[in-house]
């Protein structure tokens, strides 16, 4: 029986993408024993069909906590904002999971290695949005000679929610933790933690990037204890883009020492021409590689 699995969720417009994940992890022999479980938000039955061989179990997603019709209307796409903060109650099975989301996929296994030994003892596996040469996600305007306003990701959702102000100053400097992929034991005290947030943050605040918030809190507010994992583990290349190894084929961190990638995140997309790279696979971005050359190249996952 396998004990640890890989979770992600798609409608049917992410198919394709979610279709990639998968096959960058069945690429690696190591996957034969981790379980691969899928949260329908709205897949086809032809795309349903489609995957069934290939992974462990499906499930429909669902609104694990009531929010408001009008928000979330023809917008399945949102239960991802949700279900995620409860794998164990839809996979009860296993012992570990790891999230990924179905815009990023799988270019190294030993970073999934990683992240479940990094949810040991009920620690959360997660990465933070800082790092070198990543964009800055907090903004100062300057007013009048010492006097700034400062604007960060965390401190405007956390406002918008209505979280009590001294707990969302916490959140004001605090590293951004992206939630695109994590990893968590079935035990871990976090679930609980994470849907208690959850539950706040979805009153006020946007559905989207409501369980963002709310993981971000667990590790701030309610101190949960983090392993937190290196940059190239949950790439997202919006904030950065990689740069190419064409000696060993490979996607690598654009600064010395040049780690391979491990896990390749489109997260908010990567546009050409007012497309994105997530919707069309054939927009291809310039890219530097390790010699220095500028090469055409897609950040989707391509079959060898």
């Amino acid at each position: 029986m396998k004990k640890n699995t890989i979770v992600s969720l798609a409608d049917a417009n992410y198919f394709p993408l979610l279709e990639e994940l998968i096959n960058s992890i069945k690429r690696f022999k190591q996957s034969e024993s981790i379980a691969i479980c899928v949260l329908d938000a709205g897949l086809t039955e032809e795309q349903k069909n489609k995957i069934s061989k290939k992974i462990d179990e499906i499930k429909s997603a669902e609104w694990d906590i009531e929010v408001p019709g009008y928000k979330v209307k023809d917008k399945e796409w949102l239960k991802s904002q949700v279900s995620r903060a409860f794998l164990p109650k839809y996979f009860p099975k296993y012992e570990k999971y790891l999230w990924i989301d179905c815009d990023a996929w799988v270019n190294d296994w030993d970073c999934i290695e990683l992240y479940f030994q990094a949810c040991n003892e009920g620690k959360l596996g997660i990465t933070q949005t800082i790092g070198p040469g990543y964009k800055i996600t907090s903004k100062v305007n300057w007013l009048l000679g010492k006097l700034a306003i400062i604007k960060s990701q965390n401190f405007k959702h956390a406002v918008k929610s209505k979280i009590p102000y001294d707990k969302a100053r916490k959140l004001a400097f605090a590293p951004h933790i992206n939630i695109g992929v994590f990893s968590l034991e079935k035990n871990s005290v976090g679930w609980k933690i994470w849907q208690n947030n959850l539950e706040q943050t979805l009153k006020a605040g946007n559905i989207f990037g409501s369980e963002g918030l709310a993981i971000n809190m667990a590790v701030y507010i309610d101190n949960l204890e983090t392993e937190f994992l290196p940059l190239n583990f949950n790439w997202i290349t919006s904030n950065l883009l990689p740069k190419y190894d064409e000696n060993n084929n490979t996607f690598v961190e654009p600064y010395l020492p040049n780690h391979k990638i491990g896990i390749m995140h489109l997260a908010a997309g990567i546009w050409k021409n007012g497309k994105d790279m997530r919707v069309d696979k054939s927009i291809e971005i310039e890219i530097k590689t390790l010699s220095g050359k500028k090469i055409l190249k897609s950040l989707r996952y391509k079959d060898n």
